[in-house]
């Protein structure tokens, strides 16, 4: 099953693997990349209707926490997640119809290394979202 890996890494934290942190797991593998927590809460609520978005939201700040997803902003409003995966990546993130294109983690290394050379700073690279226009809107 596609989240079985997902899983292992949960058990892998020495987390408890409870039915609900089970299910929104499933539910964030399930889905087609970035989901916000209401679209994750939604899903849950087809197999298990007594999942509150309270939890929910507990649950993808634990997942966070331990690496597991990364939380965005695409320029919607809200939130939205992803599993980390092995293919971790940035986003580009179109301001005028909200399209996100993935943009590989190694394409920032040069910045990387030149902040870390120039002012001795470590960035936080790992969840990069940068606005601009796309190709289609007139970038």
């Amino acid at each position: 099953m596609q989240h079985n890996k997902p899983l292992e890494a949960l058990k892998g934290t020495g987390s408890r693997l409870t039915p609900q942190r089970v299910m929104i797991l499933q539910a964030i593998t399930g889905g087609e990349g970035h989901m916000t927590a209401e679209e994750i809460h939604d899903k849950v609520k087809e197999i298990y209707p007594y999942m509150d978005l309270a939890t929910v939201y507990r649950t993808l700040q634990l997942f966070k926490r331990l690496l597991l997803i990364t939380e965005i902003d695409l320029g919607a409003g809200a939130s939205q997640y992803e599993l980390a995966g092995e293919r971790r990546h940035h986003h580009l993130i179109c301001r005028s119809c909200g399209a996100a294109f993935n943009l590989p983690l190694d394409f920032l290394d040069n910045l990387r290394q030149r902040l870390r050379t120039t002012f001795g700073f470590e960035p936080d690279l790992e969840n990069f979202t940068l606005p601009g226009l796309c190709a289609a809107c007139g970038g």
